[in-house]
């Protein structure tokens, strides 16, 4: 799905349809701005002001929302802290500085842990459809507080297997209470893990194949 990019007087929206989760913030928080359910045009950036429009890019967890102010006003900041959200039976929903398989560095984005996505390592909504099943209150782990709390944060989809994630980083229920720190870890993607968020092992033995892999060996 090719990017939308929609230029209004003080702001200019950009729409990555393919990173779009629909958790539906933005039509429901402003249908005037964005528009569901029309023909043609559906985002109209000059419905709200640029501050606005900033606003409901940062509630869009999935990063699919981005915006430039035309004003030279600063744009999106990277958080203070680095956190992922883990959601109920759906994604992890990152927000850092992130840096994913060479991609375009951005600050918010929702990756597959159902192992059932056509688009990983971002999540496309296939966990309703496959009936996946996770909490998103697992045990916490006791952890230190991290000197550094924010900065880079490189997400590697490893071969078939977990996600490795390097950086500063608080593992966060879907509540907001605090379930790790750490500064390096391996979380589950292929759905099978006993010990979700993170992996077991369960990728080799389930078999699980990212695009354009084959089944892992260990």
């Amino acid at each position: 799905m090719a990017l939308e990019i929609v230029e209004g007087k003080e702001v200019r929206i950009l729409f990555d349809g393919a990173k779009c989760i629909h958790s539906r913030n933005c039509v429901l928080s402003r249908p005037d701005v964005f528009v569901p359910n029309v023909q043609g045009t559906w985002i109209h950036p000059d419905r709200a002001s640029a501050a606005e429009v900033a606003e409901l890019a940062h509630e869009c967890p999935s990063g699919a929302i981005r915006y430039e102010n035309l004003s030279g006003a600063p744009a999106e900041s990277a958080p203070r802290v680095n956190t992922v959200h883990v959601r109920e039976n759906g994604p992890y929903a990152f927000h850092a500085e992130l840096e994913i398989q060479g991609a375009q560095p951005r600050f918010r984005a929702t990756l597959c842990r159902c192992g059932a996505s056509a688009n990983k390592p971002y999540c496309d909504g296939s966990h309703t459809q496959a009936g996946f099943s996770a909490t998103g209150e697992p045990a916490t782990h006791p952890s230190e507080a991290l000197a550094v709390r924010a900065g880079p944060l490189e997400v590697v989809p490893t071969p078939n297997g977990p996600l490795q994630v390097k950086g500063p980083l608080e593992i966060v229920s879907g509540c907001g209470r605090t379930l790790d720190r750490t500064t390096q870890t391996w979380l589950c993607r292929c759905g099978q893990s006993a010990n979700k968020p993170y992996c077991d092992g369960s990728h080799a033995k389930h078999g699980f194949v990212a695009a354009g892999g084959a089944p892992a060996d260990s």
